[in-house]
């Protein structure tokens, strides 16, 4: 045999052996969104006594996002968490962090709207709204009067939501959120921490029922 030949035979082997790792990796069932480490001296940050939350004393797992309102990727995440919450009754609790990203003019605006609507017992519901209704205010210099529009619909006293909208205290509690994002290392949205694990971006319905099975099953 000569040495050329001797040479094309062994790329020819090397390729089947690449094309047959490769065909092995993309077969390989996947085990779930794997999890970014996290400090745990700053777990602590993770939830205040005064988060929004919707939550069971049976709950077993609990999800945290920090979100930001204007952020297209939340958006989309929002229905599948509310999935996930209908899926698991009494054993998942969520929880909603404030994450406004500075590029995003109207995502302060658009938290403010929710935590006075949450004054009014409708927090979820301007949650929703504000995320459904995402591409009328998203770049608009209206913002403020369509957000007064979400509050009529629900049918909240909208002078008292206005009045609420311009207390400093919510500025202040969204101004926290964000900082304790910093702190457990949080650099884009949304970012999910569940049971305490870090899983930054969009997962999907399947990625959130691995890693919910895999936590009930502890």
């Amino acid at each position: 045999m000569t040495s050329e030949v001797k040479i094309l035979l062994g790329i020819g082997l090397a390729t089947v052996a690449l094309t047959l790792g490769a065909v092995f990796l993309l077969s390989k069932p996947s085990s779930g969104p794997s999890s970014l480490p996290v400090n745990k001296d700053v777990l602590g940050a993770l939830v205040r006594g005064d988060s929004i939350k919707i939550a069971s004393d049976s709950a077993k797992v609990t999800i945290v996002e920090f979100s930001d309102y204007q952020c297209p990727a939340c958006k989309s995440a929002n229905p599948t968490i509310k999935q996930i919450l209908n899926d698991y009754p009494g054993k998942v609790n969520f929880i909603y962090r404030h994450f406004p990203l500075s590029q995003h003019k109207n995502a302060i605006p658009a938290s403010l709207a929710a935590e006075a609507a949450g004054q009014q017992g409708k927090y979820w519901e301007m949650h929703d709204r504000i995320f459904d209704g995402q591409d009328t205010w998203k770049e608009s210099s209206q913002a403020q009067d369509i957000f007064t529009g979400f509050a009529k619909d629900l049918g909240l006293d909208v002078e008292k939501f206005n009045l609420d909208k311009s207390d400093n205290k919510f500025r202040d509690k969204i101004n926290r959120d964000y900082q304790d994002g910093l702190t457990l290392g949080v650099n884009s949205t949304p970012t999910f921490f569940i049971n305490g694990q870090k899983f930054p971006g969009a997962l999907s319905y399947a990625d959130f029922k691995t890693r919910t099975d895999a936590e009930l099953s502890k």
